[in-house]
């Protein structure tokens, strides 16, 4: 039995030195320099209400420690076992708010699983060209695409028709909703609008009986 037992430890001591301090440095070190390049890219697209900066560094911790338990597990087949059963009782209960972080959380585990399985190059190319189309995509959706506003209108209750139809020559919107404060009117309408569009309605405020404009940036539930 002693014997046994001996054969097992020293088989576990010979797996665990084949983990060399030149790839634990080199998997710790480009996790960490991918996962600064992740949180670049995050921070460079974000569109949310409001940033995190803790989400944004836990981008940079989750593919470190995710490349550092993929390298311990690779190395040994016994503690990999005992590993997923480690993990699977972990439960995370942090509400994340933005479909996006989501992908962003996946994209830094998948780095780290990649750097820890050994595959350099695959996570060197694969994460700059990721994020490099990811960006492109983004900044291209910007400025060809129209962006979402809650537009306010103050003015005179003589000019409700006017105004109405000069938002509709404009674009499609849709009324959110109109309030009448003795014989002035508060309208807030959801539009579309290139920057083209909104000079046009900015124009309004030149007109007699209309006393504000304002354009807020909107995202479907939070104004920014």
């Amino acid at each position: 039995m002693n014997f046994l037992f001996d054969g097992i430890t020293l088989q576990i001591l010979e797996e665990f030195s084949s983990i060399t301090l030149s790839s634990l440095l080199t998997s710790i070190l480009l996790s960490f320099a991918l996962g600064l390049f992740i949180l670049l890219i995050y921070r460079i697209t974000y569109a949310g209400s409001m940033f995190s900066k803790s989400f944004a560094l836990s981008l940079v911790l989750l593919s470190m420690i995710t490349s550092l338990i993929i390298l311990t597990i690779s190395s040994n087949v016994v503690l990999s076992l005992g590993m997923v059963g480690a993990l699977s009782i972990v439960r995370f209960r942090t509400a994340v708010k933005e479909p996006m972080d989501t992908i962003f959380m996946f994209w830094a585990i998948c780095v780290g699983i990649i750097t820890g399985a050994g595959y350099v190059p695959v996570a060197i190319i694969a994460t700059l060209l990721i994020g490099g189309l990811f960006l492109a995509l983004t900044l291209a959706g910007a400025r060809f695409t129209a962006s979402a506003y809650l537009v306010v209108i103050h003015y005179h209750a003589d000019l409700d028709a006017s105004v109405i139809k000069t938002l509709s020559k404009t674009a499609r919107f849709k009324l959110k909703s109109k309030n009448m404060s003795g014989d002035s009117f508060e309208m807030v309408a959801e539009m579309k609008l290139t920057e083209k569009q909104m000079e046009r309605l900015s124009h309004l405020r030149s007109v007699e009986g209309i006393q504000e404009v304002d354009f807020l940036s909107y995202n479907g539930g939070t104004m920014l």
